[in-house]
């Protein structure tokens, strides 16, 4: 899955599933312009950092700025995002304004503004989750935040397949994250329902979702184009093990 000296650009790349992807790409050569609100916790990766808020008006296009000096972008990985564990009654305008701006507004702004710098054969991989592909109680916002950028990565196959630029997601299903670890300590129900219904029976790591990702960006995926793929062990196919 050789990415020898291709540019791919990483959002929400200081921890979690964003860091663990900025760290595989770079293990196969790419150079990695990796974006987060703060870069700090990567510092020692051998990569070029951007701290900026995608969610603020300058937001993308700092972002696609920065890109451009780095020359044409081969991989797209739109991963930054934020948790909202609310039901539809308990989240206020601030949240709901919060999740969707965060998760799904600043997705679509930063991909059209990535647009033009996108090279031949471009990738665009963007992490959706399982709670995009089913309905998940006190979940409301986020899940539709998610199930927006599964079908954005439809979309945009029809928009951009064209031009060469292939599209498609993850949906992880329960990985060990900072933002999962509060939830998985606080919240029985949620462990019981995401680990209980996991036919692998096992939480994910972040590092399975990058070799993903990383996969999806190669040319090993010249002609995977337009899916959704879970890295959830399972749990949406069949919620109870063996």
């Amino acid at each position: 899955m050789s990415l020898q000296g291709k540019v791919a650009v990483v959002t929400g790349a200081n921890r979690g599933i964003g860091r663990a992807t900025a760290e595989r790409l770079i293990a196969e050569g790419a150079q990695v312009l990796a974006v987060d609100l703060s870069v700090e916790e990567i510092g020692h990766l051998p990569l070029h950092r951007l701290a900026v808020d995608l969610a603020s008006h300058d937001g993308p296009a700092r972002v696609a700025s920065e890109a451009r000096r780095l020359g044409p972008v081969h991989c797209l990985v739109n991963n930054a995002g934020i948790g909202a564990a609310k039901s539809l009654a308990d989240s206020d305008d601030e949240l709901i304004d919060r999740v969707i701006g965060t998760n799904l507004r600043a997705v679509l702004r930063l991909t059209r503004d990535m647009l033009p710098l996108l090279g031949p054969d471009a990738s665009i991989v963007n992490v959706s989750s399982v709670f995009g592909e089913t309905g998940y109680p006190t979940s409301t916002a986020y899940a539709v935040t998610k199930a927006g950028i599964s079908q954005m990565t439809r979309q945009l196959v029809a928009d951009l397949s064209a031009g060469g630029v292939r599209v498609n997601a993850v949906a992880p299903g329960v990985i060990r994250t900072a933002m999962t670890e509060a939830r998985l300590n606080g919240d029985e129900a949620y462990r019981k329902a995401m680990i209980g219904g996991t036919p692998l029976a096992r939480i994910g790591t972040a590092a399975q979702v990058a070799s993903v990702i990383a996969f999806l960006c190669s040319d090993d995926a010249a002609f995977v184009n337009g899916q959704v793929i879970a890295v959830d062990g399972g749990w949406l196919a069949s919620r109870t093990r063996p």
